[in-house]
This record gives structure tokens, sequence and C-alpha cells, in this order.
């Protein structure tokens, strides 16, 4: 692979971003390595809160939510997906693959040992987060899912997807800063805007940005949509607590929280919530009570 690293410089004098810089070097699938850059705050021997995040963000999203979580004694660690943020980009759209992305996080929690993982997901973060839970059930203690879903293709995607793939592949340039503003109701500043623009100095960076919407298993013979009805096996006889939190101003996602509502035995007997004022991204919207949600949902137990 030809990797691209964003250089340092570009991340100087982000607003509400105060926090140091960890990395962890993942096998890269082909014999060689990656470097992921990760959030690590809080009491180190806490149980971790895992905040995944999806396209076209990085760890950046969760801002708002890290000094909630950290004020409340957890552990918060929020890792950049390959091609996001301050983690190691892969040059070519070819080296992005739903199953690598996979391979990657598993890498990740399993070089950092997080146990006793509460797992807060949105977006791609779900796509992934979900084939985690899945995949090592014994790490994770409970879920937070936000605005996300686990698609096998087996059902039609909702038209706002596919207006937003189309867009995704057509618009130039590609802005990220743009595209979280337009996902957002109480809307970002220019500074934030160019927070989201940070990792991507120029288009060679936006391989896995780009990639990302292709790889969603829209259709029943995606790659990944056998894996993922597999991974769906299994979340249906888990019982770890599931809570979900959507935004109610997300048009592509809306509907998928009585999924996991009917389907995952964790979810029955929680107190979901739908908030208002939140879109797509709702941690830009109601980052704070997003995390206080969480905080409560730990403290049940």
């Amino acid at each position: 692979m030809d990797i691209l690293r964003t250089p340092e410089d570009r991340f100087t004098g982000l607003p509400d971003y105060p926090f140091a810089p960890h990395y962890q070097e993942v096998d890269d699938t082909q014999g060689g390595t990656l470097r992921i850059h990760y959030v690590d705050e809080g009491p180190s021997g806490a149980a971790p809160v895992l905040c995944l995040h999806g396209e076209p963000t990085w760890s950046y999203l969760y801002r708002h939510m890290i000094p909630v979580f950290t004020a409340a004694g957890h552990r918060v660690v929020a890792p950049d997906l390959i091609g996001f943020g301050k983690s190691d980009k892969p040059a070519e759209r070819s080296d992005y693959t739903y199953a690598r992305h996979v391979a990657w996080m598993t890498d990740f929690v399993k070089a950092r040992d997080l146990n006793g993982i509460t797992l807060v997901i949105q977006d791609w973060g779900g796509l992934i987060g979900l084939r985690l839970l899945a995949a090592m059930p014994e790490r994770f203690a409970r879920v937070v899912v936000a605005n996300t879903t686990l698609p096998t293709g087996d059902h039609p995607m909702p038209p706002a997807f596919e207006s937003w793939r189309a867009f995704s592949q057509e618009v130039d340039p590609f802005e990220a800063g743009r595209i979280v503003y337009g996902g957002t109701v109480s809307k970002l500043t220019a500074a934030e805007q160019a927070a989201y623009d940070a990792p991507y100095p120029d288009a060679r960076y936006q391989a896995g940005a780009r990639e990302f919407p292709m790889l969603v298993p829209a259709t029943p013979d995606n790659p990944e949509s056998q894996a993922n009805r597999e991974a769906w096996k299994i979340l249906r006889g888990l019982g770890t607590p599931v809570l979900t939190a959507f935004g109610a101003e997300d048009k592509i996602m809306a509907g998928a929280d009585a999924v996991f509502q009917k389907t995952m035995p964790g979810a029955a007997g929680q107190q979901h919530t739908v908030l208002p004022k939140a879109g797509h991204f709702l941690q830009e919207d109601v980052g704070p009570e997003l995390a206080r949600l969480t905080c409560d949902f730990i403290a049940r137990g």
C-alpha cells in the first residue's frame, strides 16, 4: 500500500479539541502496518467508553461528549478509522474494504486490550462496531446505537441514502466540513468545518472517505452481505444491553432504531429515545445530552 499521513500542523489550534494524541499500529492485511490515532481520556483503569465515528468524520466528532464522560469518572477511547482524522490513509480506493475496516478495528481493540466496553456507535461506526460486538461479545458490556444500522442488502435502501451515495461520488471538491454541516440541525462554525477538512490536505488523502459510501451492503450480493447476516444471527441471541438514541431529523436512518429494539434482546425495557433538533451527526447537535444519556445507561448497570 501507498500510505499517506496528514501533517500534524494541519491539526493545530482546532476548536474544543485539546486532547493528547495516541497511536497504535495494526496489521494492514498485506504484511505491513498502519497507524491508528486515538483519543484516550479519563482514568486509565476504568472500563472504556469506545466511541466509533463514521463518514466523513473523525474523533473530533466526539469532542463535546468526551468531557462529560470523563467528568463522570469514565475512560473514553475514540479512534480515528483508517483513512480518517490523524490515522494513516492508504492512497488507493481499492485499499479500502468493509472487511479490512473490521479487521483494522478488531486489531485495535485487541492491541489496546479493551474490555468491559460501552460501545457508542454512529453511521459507519455501527457497521464496524456491531461486527466487533458479534465477533467478540465478551469484551462488551453495553451498546449505545445512534443513527446507524447493520445492512445486509436484503431490503431496499432508503431514497435518502441513494441520493447521498450519488452525491458522494459526484461532488467535486469533496468537502467533509460542508457534508457534516448539511447533516446537522444546529450547524457548524467555519472553524469547525475547517476541522473536519483538516485531515485532507488535497484529494489524494480522501480515498477512504470517497470509498466508504460504496462499501455499504446495499444489495444482497455485496461481498459483506453474508458476513452481516451471520453477525445478525449472533446479535439476535445476545443479552448485551442496548440503548437506541436517534436524531429526529435524520432522514437516512429514520426507523432503524425500531429494528434494533425489536431484534436485539438486550434492547427490551431500555429507555430508548429520539432526540429532537438532532440530525444525522447528533454528536454535533446534542453531544452533551447523548453523553449524559450514555452515563445514565452505564449507571443503571
